[in-house]
């Protein structure tokens, strides 16, 4: 028996084989959990993927800044499943021009493109994924990092992360009456696609990684993303019934120290 045995999650965000989403859907099927992956923008992609997981898992579509594919997303993973115990928000973007440097600059089309996909989407996904989540109450899980602080290139990134914290806090009070909880994990620096397009000359992110790793009482492997996957199958599970509207760091305790 595993952790999550019995459990079916919808899992968003997988781009790549280092995604976090993507280690997060095989630490959860090696748990014992039913996974459906969600894809943006390539299916066939995220299609190949999911055959790299311990179990193959079914794919659907799903832009979360378009009403239709949300309006539509419960009926499609009723395809699959009758029911969600959990939901994985891995979801974010900036245009170029809302990062690495140009937070002085980024028109205001670009910073809501951004506030649309990282923010507004949390909100948009627990809303889509309410009817199947509201008869057994669930987990939604999304992934964050550390807000309180301005990193250098994150720029309106890290706003939008300010703002997903806040989101979740919301959704904590409006959502804890069906019994459905809402967590982040912020994990340290990893070496994602996501990590790869911060900064527009892709210079910086080595040394960033061996800062980090210093400054964090336990080290930090920037290659590693499997404590984070582990992190967000516990709060997945049933070990955190009591739960909601929490941030958990999973970054070598770097957030805990000046």
């Amino acid at each position: 028996m595993g952790l999550l045995s019995g459990k079916t999650l919808l899992i968003t965000g997988v781009l790549t084989n280092a995604s976090i989403a993507f280690h997060v859907a095989r630490v959860a099927q090696e748990q014992g959990a039913e996974v459906v992956l969600t894809a943006y923008p390539r299916l066939s992609l995220v299609q190949r993927l999911a055959k790299r997981l311990p179990r193959l898992a079914p794919v659907i579509e799903l832009d979360v800044t378009d009403a239709g594919q949300l309006a539509s997303l419960a009926e499609r993973v009723g395809e699959h499943t009758g029911h969600l115990d959990g939901v994985l928000h891995s979801i974010g973007f900036a245009p170029p021009a809302a990062l690495g440097g140009g937070f002085l600059t980024a028109p205001w089309p670009d910073v809501a493109t951004t506030f649309h996909a990282s923010t507004y989407s949390l909100q948009a996904l627990a809303r889509a994924t309410m009817p199947l989540l509201s008869d057994s109450g669930g987990s939604i899980v999304g992934l964050d990092f550390d807000a309180s602080a301005a990193w250098p290139e994150y720029d309106w990134m890290g706003v939008a992360k300010a703002g997903l914290e806040s989101c979740t806090r919301y959704l904590a009070a409006y959502l804890g009456a069906q019994g459905i909880r809402v967590n982040l994990v912020a994990a340290g620096p990893l070496r994602t696609m996501a990590a790869r397009n911060i900064s527009q000359q892709g210079e910086g992110t080595e040394e960033f990684d061996r800062l980090w790793h210093r400054r964090a009482p336990l080290g930090w492997d920037s290659g590693n993303a499997e404590p984070v996957a582990r992190a967000c199958v516990a709060l997945f599970s049933d070990w955190f019934p009591a739960t909601t509207g929490e941030i958990l760091h999973v970054d070598g305790g770097a957030h805990a120290v000046g």
